[in-house]
This record gives structure tokens, C-alpha cells and sequence, in this order.
């Protein structure tokens, strides 16, 4: 495959596969990532707290991560390295995760994936930055979001379709005399293992990809450094002070963006099945991976931060209207779920899309690592307090909290460009 022939008239051909890299990623693992829980409780013995604190802790070591990786990145000028490493090293960690007897053996897997999530995402983003002007940014990190969210809901029909095959239904019941889970520790060895080898599908396209430096498909840049977009130097660490002040409304919104999870916990608390969970779950994909690509598009010619408003408003409705729902209503979750994916595809390329308009080209992947590390720490806060919020409260508190912080968020976009006429 020659790596210099467009695919098409717009986007470099290792925009497209380095999509496809992240589609068999993200298939590896959603295939897992649902089913981990209980196969270190169930299976290995795990308590809830050590779950907390793996998790946690997986959580800062992809914030870290990114940001150092990012750094590094623009040191050496070479991204696909990282990517190699942040592709390859998830493959181990999940096949010792599939043969760990013990939850520490488990323990180290889950990090091991985790570090190289964490070594990998700033410098891929910064090398789809690279490879494309500012004219088709939100387009190529659209279309990379589409590839990747399409991976995670067939990670997640695929890991159902396994337990049907293996079980003859997703779940079993199980046998309380014995204490044993409801399906068996080899089931869950199986679909792990398989996880591990699609990853390693993964890892064997970044071979694939070369870095601008070696590669004919780099864009005209001369735009990019043009004032209306970044200031190289104004700021601390080579960013400009645009870019903090973008940073700072991003983040306020991390703030009110807590975990999934607890839309799909109110979905079971409105009497919603593990099956029924698992397909709103698929809802929201289907309608993420379907919007990203035109959110993208959109975005280059609207401007970035009309997109991601939009996308704000809607998540502002979604939260608030879960909150507002009772198990006479919950039909309404599948429509909500639909407009969440939405809000996600109007909002996580283009705010990447968005970043990497902030900051020079020499300064990318730390931008980029700077904001992954961000949000990340971010959303670990908001997961946090709505956690409480919901234990001390009630569901309908907790998600009313993310919803005002997201109102909030919104204004401040508006201070902000009102603020700064000189926007992207």
C-alpha cells in the first residue's frame, strides 16, 4: 500500500488508516471493557474497592501519559513510534489479563493497556493535525471519531454475540449453592483473548502509517500560522494564551461531563433489563459514530465553537431530561441516548479539531497531551462528585449537577468570544 496516493480529493490515505486503527482498537476494547468488572469480582475475587482504585488510578495514568508523551512527540518530531508502542503494549496487557488467575496479575494488565492508551493519543492526534490543513481538520478528526465510535459498538454486539453463543443468552443465572458467576471463568477468558487478538490488528496497520517528516501527503500549513489562529510563544510552554483560555472553558465543561456509566446505572434504575442497557449503550454509538464524520465537516465551515455549543445545548437537555424521568416515561431513554451520541459527535473530535487550531505546529502534541491530561482529570472529578451526589441524594440531583455545570460551561463560550473576535 503506497502511502503517498490519496484516497480521496481531501483526506491523506493514513487519515484512513489510521481510522482503521482505531476501529479494531476500539472493538478490542469495548469487547472487554464491559465484561472486566465482572471477571475481577466474579471471577478473580476483587472487592469493589480495589476496583475503584484500579480504575482511578488507570484514569491518571492515561492523564499523565498523555501529556508527557504529547511533549516528547514534539521533541523528537516523530509520532509513529508512540503509536507503535501505544498500540502494542494494550495487546499484552489484555492477554494477561485473559490469563490471570489472581486480581493483581489483572491488575497489571489493565495498566499495562492503559499505558499505552495514555503513550498514544496525543501524538496520533497531533499526527492527524499534521497531515491535513486547517481548512479539513474537523473533517479528518470527524472521520477518525466515526471509525473509532463504529468499533465500539461492534466490540460490543460482537462480546454479546459471544456470550449468546457460549451461554445461549447474555446472562445466566447463577448457581447461589456454589457462589459460582453466572457465566464461567473460561467464557470470559475467551472473549478477552479475542479482544487481544483484534488489537493486535491494531497494532499491525501503525505499520503502515509514516510520519510527515517521511511521508509526501503533508498539506500546505501556511494558514496555520496566521494570527487569527495561534500565537506561537505567547503563552507558557510555547502555547499561546488563546490556547489556555480555550483550555479553561473545555475544561469547565469536563467538570459536568462524568462517566457514562451513570446514564446507563439510571437506565437500569428506571427498569431497564441488562439487555435493554447494553442496546441503549449500542443507541448512543450507532448515533456517535454516524454524526461524527458531518459534525467535523460542519465544523470547518461554521466554525468550531458553534459546533460544539450545540452539542453542550444538547447534552445540557439530555442529563436534565434523564433527570427528569420516571419508569412510566423511560421509553424516553432510547431517544435520549440517540441525541447523546449526538452531543458526543458534535463535541470530542471538534474540540481536538479545535485544540490543535490553537497551537503551532512545533507545539502540537504537547497541546494536545496537555488537554487529553485535562479532561481526563476532569471527568475523574465529575464522576466523583455526581457519585455522591447520587449516594447522598437521589439520581435525579446528581444528573441535575452536570447539567448546570454544562449551562454554565455554555455562557462561558460566549464570554469568550465576545472576548476574542479572533476565533477559529
Amino acid at each position: 500500500m503506497s502511502d503517498n496516493k490519496p484516497i480521496n480529493k481531501r483526506l491523506p490515505q493514513s487519515i484512513w488508516i489510521l481510522s482503521w486503527v482505531s476501529f479494531f482498537a476500539d472493538v478490542s476494547s469495548e469487547m472487554i471493557y464491559p465484561l472486566l468488572p465482572l471477571f475481577l469480582v466474579a471471577v478473580l475475587g476483587a472487592t469493589k474497592t480495589q476496583l475503584g482504585f484500579m480504575e482511578g488510578a488507570a484514569i491518571l495514568i492515561v492523564s499523565g501519559l498523555a501529556a508527557w508523551s504529547g511533549w516528547r512527540s514534539d521533541r523528537s518530531r516523530r509520532r509513529v513510534p508512540w503509536m507503535k508502542w501505544g498500540y502494542g503494549l494494550p495487546v499484552l496487557g489484555k492477554a494477561l489479563i485473559a490469563v490471570a488467575t489472581v486480581w493483581p496479575w489483572a491488575l497489571a494488565g489493565r495498566w499495562l493497556d492503559r499505558v499505552g492508551k495514555g503513550m498514544r493519543g496525543a501524538p496520533r492526534d497531533a499526527l492527524i493535525a499534521d497531515l491535513v490543513d486547517l481548512g479539513h481538520r474537523g473533517q479528518a478528526f470527524g472521520l477518525h471519531r466515526a471509525f473509532d465510535t463504529a468499533g465500539a459498538l461492534v466490540g460490543v454486539l460482537f462480546a454479546a454475540l459471544l456470550l449468546w453463543w457460549f451461554r445461549g443468552s447474555p446472562t445466566g443465572p447463577a448457581d447461589e449453592s456454589t457462589a459460582t458467576p453466572a457465566v464461567s471463568a473460561n467464557v470470559y477468558r475467551v472473549v478477552i483473548g479475542v479482544g487481544a487478538v483484534l488489537g493486535l490488528i491494531s497494532w499491525m496497520l501503525t505499520w503502515l502509517v509514516k510520519d510527515v517528516a517521511d511521508s509526501s501527503e503533508r498539506t500546505s500549513t501556511r494558514r496555520e500560522v496566521a494570527p487569527r489562529v495561534s500565537h506561537p510563544g505567547a503563552g507558557a510552554l510555547g502555547l499561546s494564551h488563546r490556547y489556555w483560555r480555550v483550555l479553561g472553558v473545555l475544561a469547565l465543561f469536563g467538570v459536568a461531563n462524568s462517566s457514562d456509566a451513570f446514564l446507563l446505572l439510571r437506565a437500569s434504575e428506571l427498569g431497564f433489563s441488562p439487555w435493554g442497557v447494553v442496546l441503549a449503550f449500542a443507541v448512543f454509538n450507532c448515533s456517535y459514530a454516524l454524526f461524527s464524520y458531518p459534525a467535523g465537516a460542519w465544523s470547518d465551515h461554521v466554525g468550531r465553537w458553534r459546533v460544539i455549543g450545540t452539542g453542550w445545548l444538547i447534552y445540557v437537555a439530555v442529563y436534565a431530561g434523564m433527570a427528569g424521568l420516571s419508569a412510566s416515561s423511560s421509553g424516553w431513554v432510547w431517544v435520549l441516548m440517540g441525541f447523546y451520541g449526538l452531543y458526543m459527535a458534535l463535541t470530542e473530535g471538534v474540540g481536538k479539531a479545535l485544540i490543535a487550531d490553537c497551537a503551532p505546529a512545533q507545539a502540537r502534541g504537547r497541546a494536545l497531551g496537555i488537554f487529553q491530561a485535562t479532561m481526563g482529570l476532569c471527568g475523574l472529578l465529575a464522576s466523583v462528585v455526581v457519585g455522591l451526589l447520587w449516594d447522598s441524594w437521589n439520581s435525579s440531583v446528581a444528573l441535575m449537577f452536570s447539567a448546570l455545570v454544562a449551562a454554565v460551561a455554555m455562557f462561558a463560550i460566549v464570554v469568550l468570544v465576545v472576548f476574542e473576535p479572533r476565533r477559529a
